[in-house]
C-alpha cells in the first residue's frame, strides 16, 4: 500500500474534524490482524501494517524516527496492534473510513465531552480542566526575555485522571557545558517553584496541559518556556551567558526560595555579584560580604571567625567542597582564605541545618568550588594594591572532564620594606593559597571530582620571630545515579590545619613551637524521592581528629628552653541521619529530621581522675588513669532534632517555623576576644564534656515580584549549655593539666533580624538590621569557678544593633556607583574601676567582666566601577573598581587596654584604619 506524508496546513487539520464530526467509524476495524516486529523502525512497522491491514495511513515521518518496535500480535484487532506499536511513543491516532490519522502528542476526540463548553459554571469541571484545547500563542519579540518554541511532554490520553505530571532535566552553560545550580524555574505565576542542584538538575511538578515557565540565573539569558504537559518526562535545556547586560546584583538568594522552601534562616551569596561591594584594599571577599547580613557578626575591624546568632567563632562548620576550613582568614582576618574566582556558591545556614550536617553549634558555611569550564579554556583574575589573583579552567575532555586551577599572593613585603620606618625594613608579611579541582562525568550515571587546596601565612614583623600557619584539604567525591529517583555520592576528605612559631632574639630563649590538627572524613550521602510528597536525604558519616596540642624544641645549643610536648588526643565522631521533605498540601511544607551523633575520645593518652567535691586542680587529683592505642576513655552522644515548617499565607508571602539541636565535641580555646592563629582546639574527654545547643526560629517572608522586592522578618530564641571558658590567669597552651584552667557554663541568644532587598533594575542592593543579645553563666558551687556572681553577663561578642545597607546604582550598562555603610554597637569590655594598695604594691580592682563597651563602630565605603566594553570578540573583558575604605576617617576602636606607668593606670585604644584608604583593582576574564 502507499504511504502519504501528513499535509502541514490548518485547513487539512479543519478536513480532518469535519470527516470526525460527520461519518462512522466502520464495523472492519475489528479485522484480526497477525504480524510480529524484531526491532523494526516504526515507519516500516505502520508500512507492514498499512499492507495487512488495507488502511491509508496518513502521519508526517519526521514524528517516527528514532522509535523501534519488538512485538508480537496474534489474531489482534488493528486497535490493540496500534495500541502496542505506539505504547512508548507521542503518538495518538484516529481511525476512519479505512484511514488511519497519525497525530503527535495530542488527542482527537470523536465526540466532545459533556458540558465541554458550559460558560455559565463559575469552576470548571475535572473533564473540563484535563481536555481543555491548548492553542499555541503568538511570541511577542521582547529583549529581555527570549521566548522559546512551545514543547509537548508525552502524548494526551482520552480518560486522564491525572491532574500534575513531573517534569524533570538539566540546565546547563551552552558555552562551557558547566551545570548551572542555583538557577530558579517558576510559572509565570509563581504557583510552581524550583531550583537547580549542584549538578543543574531540577524538578518541578506541572499541571495537566499548558504550562509557562521562566527561568532566571544571574549572568545568564532569562527564558520563557511554553510546556505542555501529558505525562511524566524531561526536559533538558542550554542557557546562553548575558554578555550585553551585567547586572549589578550584589546579595541574591535563590529566586523566591525564601518564600518557598521550609528552611529558616538560610543566606544565598551570590558569588558573581559581590565585585561592586567596595571592600578594605580592593579584594573580593565572599567571606567578608556575609558578615553585612543580618545575624552574621565578627567581634570587629579585621577579626578572624565569625559571630552567627549569638554564637560562638569555634562554633561554625566551614565546609570548602565538603572539607573543613579550620581557619578562614589570611593577614591574621583582613582577607578571607577563600578564592572568590574559583567559588561556584556558598550558602549559609543559620538555622533549619539539614540532618546531614553536625559537629557544630551554630552554623554551616558551606562553600563549593566551580567545576572547570568543560569546552573551551577560559579564565579570570585580578590585580590590586597587594594581591593578584589568577583563575584557569582547562576542558581535557569536551564535555567529559575539565580542570579549574586558582592561585593567589600578596606582594605585600615590599611595601613594607619601602616604608621610611627602620623597624619595618626586615619585616616580612605575606600569604598565598592554592585549589586545584577535577570533575569527570564518566557516563550519564557516574561523576568524579576531587579538590586539593592549600594556603599559607608567613608573618615576621620583628627580626626576632617568625609565625607561620597553614590550610590543606584534600577532597573526593563520587556521584552515581541509580534512576531518576534516586542517586548517592560518597565522600571522603582529609583536613589539617597547623602554625608555627621560630623565635630568635635571645640566645638564652630561642625556642621553636609547632601545633597540627587532622580531621579525616568518610560519608555515605543518598537521596530518594519516593514519590511527588516525600524526599529522603539519609546516610552516615564518621571522622577521626587527630590533634597534637604543641611541642616546643629549643634552638640552639645555648637555649634555655625545655624541649616538651603534649600528648597527642584523638577522638571519633559517627552520625547516622534522615530527613523527609513532606509536601503535605499545596501550602504546607514540612522538612523533618534526625540526626544520632556519637563521639568517642581515644587514646593513646593519660587522663586524671578529679575529686567532685572540690575544684579541679593538682590538689584534687585522685588518679591517673593511662589508656593504650584506640582504647574508648570516654563516650558521649545522642539525638539530634531538625525540624522545619513553611506554610504559605498568599501566593508570595508565607510563614515559617523552625528548631534544632545539636552538640559539638571540639572546642576552641582562646584569651583573645576574637579568633587567633595561634589558639588550640581541644577534644572532648574524660573530663570536657561536648557543647549542646536548641534553637527556636519564626519568620515571615514575603516577595513583591512587580518590584522586585524581597522583605523577611525572622526572630529566634537560642539555649546553649557546657559552653568552654577560662579561669582569669588560665595558661592555655603546652598546660598538661589544661582543665584545671577551665571552665563550663550556659549559654543564650536571641534577637530579631529584618532584611530587605531589590533585587534588579538600576538602583538596588539591600538593607539589613538585626537587634540580637548573647549572654553567658559561670557558676557554680565554689566560689573561684564562679564569674559575675554566677549571673548571665554579655558574651565578647554582643552587639545589640547591628546596621547594613549596601547599595548599588547602575548610571549605564558600563558605569556604576556603589557604597556600603555599617553601624555596630561598641562590644563589651572589662575596666579597672578602682586601685587598692595590697603587700605595699598599688593593684588594680576590675569591674565584673564585660560589664562596659567601647565606642560604637561605624563606616562608609563608597566605590566606582566601570566595565569594559562589551564586544563579544575580543581577548578579554575588564572590570575597574576604584573605591574608598571608610571615607569618613572614623576611628573605630578595635580593642581598649590597660597600662600601669609609673603608678597611674593608662587606657590606650587601637585601631586598624583611622584614615580613608583608597583603591583601584583591575579584574578581567577570558
Amino acid at each position: 500500500m502507499g504511504y502519504f506524508s501528513f499535509i502541514h496546513n490548518p485547513r487539512f487539520l479543519l478536513f480532518i474534524l469535519m470527516v470526525v464530526s460527520f461519518t462512522k467509524i466502520t464495523a472492519q476495524t475489528n479485522r484480526e490482524i497477525t504480524v510480529q516486529f524484531d526491532r523494526t523502525p516504526l515507519k516500516e512497522a505502520i508500512l507492514q501494517v498499512e499492507e495487512i491491514s488495507s488502511y491509508h495511513f496518513y502521519f508526517d515521518e519526521d514524528w517516527l524516527n528514532g522509535h523501534y518496535v519488538s512485538k508480537v500480535f496474534e489474531n489482534q484487532s488493528l486497535q490493540n496492534v496500534l495500541d502496542g506499536i505506539f505504547e512508548d511513543t507521542n503518538i495518538n491516532y484516529l481511525i476512519q473510513d479505512y484511514k488511519v490519522f497519525l497525530v503527535n502528542n495530542s488527542y482527537i476526540y470523536k465526540e466532545l465531552p459533556p458540558n465541554f463548553f458550559n460558560q455559565k459554571s463559575e469552576k470548571a469541571t475535572d473533564i473540563q480542566e484535563k481536555n481543555a484545547p491548548i492553542f499555541q500563542e503568538e511570541y511577542a519579540k521582547q529583549n529581555a526575555v527570549q521566548r522559546r518554541k512551545l514543547v509537548t511532554i508525552g502524548k494526551q490520553l482520552p480518560n486522564s485522571a491525572k491532574k500534575f505530571y513531573l517534569l524533570s532535566g538539566t540546565f546547563t552553560n551552552s558555552n562551557s557545558g558547566e551545570p548551572l545550580q542555583n538557577l530558579a524555574i517558576s510559572t509565570l505565576d509563581r504557583s510552581k517553584y524550583t531550583i537547580t542542584d549542584s549538578n543543574g538538575h531540577y524538578e518541578l511538578r506541572l499541571s495537566y496541559g499548558l504550562n509557562k515557565l521562566e527561568t532566571n540565573l544571574l549572568g545568564f539569558e532569562k527564558i520563557r518556556q511554553d510546556v505542555i504537559m501529558y505525562s511524566d518526562g524531561s526536559l533538558d535545556i542550554q542557557l546562553r551567558e548575558n554578555s550585553e547586560s551585567l547586572d549589578e546584583v550584589v546579595v541574591k538568594s535563590k529566586k523566591d526560595a525564601n518564600v518557598r522552601d521550609a528552611v529558616v534562616g538560610v543566606t544565598t551569596i551570590d558569588i558573581q555579584s559581590i565585585k561592586t561591594i567596595p571592600l578594605v584594599l580592593g579584594e573580593r571577599d565572599v567571606l567578608k560580604v556575609s558578615t553585612t547580613m543580618p545575624g552574621i557578626k565578627t567581634a570587629g575591624e579585621g577579626a578572624s571567625g565569625f559571630n552567627v546568632r549569638g554564637g560562638r567563632a569555634d562554633q561554625n562548620l566551614i565546609l570548602l567542597d565538603d572539607a573543613v576550613l579550620y581557619n578562614p582568614s589570611h593577614f591574621l582576618g583582613f582577607f578571607s582564605a577563600v578564592n572568590p574566582f574559583t567559588t561556584g556558591s556558598l550558602e549559609i545556614y543559620k538555622a533549619s541545618i539539614p540532618a546531614e550536617y553536625g559537629g557544630r553549634l551554630s552554623s554551616v558555611f558551606d562553600i563549593e568550588t566551580k567545576a572547570g569550564n568543560m569546552e573551551k579554556f577560559a579564565g579570570e583574575g585580578s590585580v590590586g594594591p597587594i594581591t593578584a589573583n589568577l583563575a584557569l579552567e582547562i576542558p581535557l575532555v569536551k564535555q567529559k572532564a575539565s580542570l579549574i586551577v586558582g592561585f593567589r599572593a600578596t606582594y605585600s613585603d615590599w611595601i613594607l620594606r619601602s616604608l621610611n620606618e627602620d623597624q619595618l625594613q626586615n619585616s616580612e608579611a605575606s600569604f598565598y593559597d592554592g585549589i586545584v579541582k577535577y570533575k569527570q562525568n564518566i557516563d550519564e550515571n557516574n561523576t568524579i571530582q576531587g579538590t586539593v587546596y592549600y594556603s599559607k601565612d608567613r608573618f615576621s614583623i620583628t627580626s626576632d620571630s617568625i609565625f607561620d600557619y597553614t590550610n590543606r584539604l584534600i577532597s573526593l567525591n563520587y556521584g552515581h545515579v541509580f534512576n531518576e529517583k534516586s542517586r548517592t555520592e560518597l565522600i571522603l576528605v582529609n583536613s589539617q590545619y597547623e602554625y608555627g612559631i621560630n623565635y630568635e632574639a635571645d640566645a638564652n630563649g630561642n625556642f621553636d613551637f609547632g601545633y597540627e590538627l587532622n580531621e579525616y572524613q568518610a560519608k555515605l550521602n543518598f537521596n530518594y524521592k519516593l514519590n511527588k510528597l516525600h524526599k529522603f536525604i539519609y546516610g552516615i558519616s564518621s571522622k577521626l581528629y587527630v590533634i597534637d596540642p604543641g611541642s616546643i624544641q629549643p634552638i640552639g645549643e645555648n637555649s634555655d628552653i625545655t624541649a616538651k610536648s603534649i600528648d597527642r588526643e584523638k577522638g571519633l565522631e559517627s552520625a547516622i541521619y534522615f530527613s523527609d521533605m513532606f509536601e503535605v498540601s499545596d501550602k504546607l511544607l514540612l522538612d523533618l529530621g534526625l540526626r544520632y551523633s556519637f563521639y568517642a575520645a581515644l587514646g593513646k593518652a593519660s587522663q586524671i581522675v578529679y575529686d567532685d567535691g572540690v575544684p579541679k586542680s593538682e590538689s584534687s587529683l585522685i588518679e591517673i588513669k593511662n589508656y593504650s592505642n584506640n582504647e574508648v576513655i570516654k563516650t558521649y552522644g545522642g539525638p539530634e532534632y531538625r525540624l522545619s515548617v513553611r506554610y504559605f499565607l498568599g501566593n508570595d508571602f508565607s510563614i515559617k517555623g523552625g528548631f534544632n539541636t545539636t552538640i559539638q565535641y571540639l572546642h576552641l580555646l582562646s584569651t583573645n576576644t576574637t579568633m587567633s592563629p595561634t589558639d588550640i582546639w581541644k577534644l572532648s574527654d574524660l573530663n570536657i564534656a561536648p557543647q549542646r545547643a536548641s534553637q527556636y526560629s519564626l519568620g515571615l517572608f514575603r516577595n513583591i515580584p512587580a518590584k522586585s522586592l524581597e522583605l523577611s522578618l525572622e526572630g529566634y530564641y537560642k539555649q546553649m549549655s557546657d559552653l568552654l571558658d577560662y579561669k582569669v590567669g588560665a595558661e592555655l597552651i603546652l598546660n598538661e593539666t589544661l582543665e584545671t584552667g577551665l571552665l563550663q557554663g550556659e549559654g543564650k541568644a536571641y534577637g530579631v533580624e529584618f532584611l530587605l532587598k531589590k533585587n534588579e533594575g538600576k538602583f538596588n542592593g539591600y538593607f539589613g538590621y538585626s537587634y540580637s543579645r548573647a549572654f553567658i553563666k559561670l557558676d557554680s558551687q565554689f566560689l573561684q569557678e564562679r564569674v559575675n556572681n554566677g549571673d548571665f553577663f554579655p558574651a565578647n561578642y554582643d552587639k545589640p544593633h547591628d546596621f547594613s545597607v549596601v547599595a548599588n546604582y547602575k548610571l549605564t550598562k558600563r558605569f556604576s556607583f556603589s557604597a556600603n555603610f555599617t553601624y555596630q554597637t561598641g562590644r563589651p569590655i572589662t575596666y579597672p574601676i578602682g586601685r587598692f594598695i595590697y603587700a605595699g604594691e598599688e593593684q588594680v580592682l576590675y569591674s565584673d567582666r564585660n560589664q562596659f563597651r567601647i565606642p560604637d563602630y561605624y563606616r562608609l565605603d563608597l566605590g566606582v566601577n566601570i566595565e569594559g566594553n562589551h564586544k563579544l570578540k575580543k581577548l578579554a573583558h575588564s572590570f575597574i573598581n576604584i573605591s574608598v575604605y571608610n571615607v569618613l576617617g572614623r576611628n573605630n576602636p578595635y580593642s581598649v587596654f590597660f597600662v600601669n606607668e609609673s603608678g597611674k593606670i593608662q587606657a590606650y585604644k587601637t585601631s586598624i584604619f583611622s584614615i580613608p584608604v583608597p583603591t583601584i583593582t583591575y579584574n578581567f576574564k577570558f
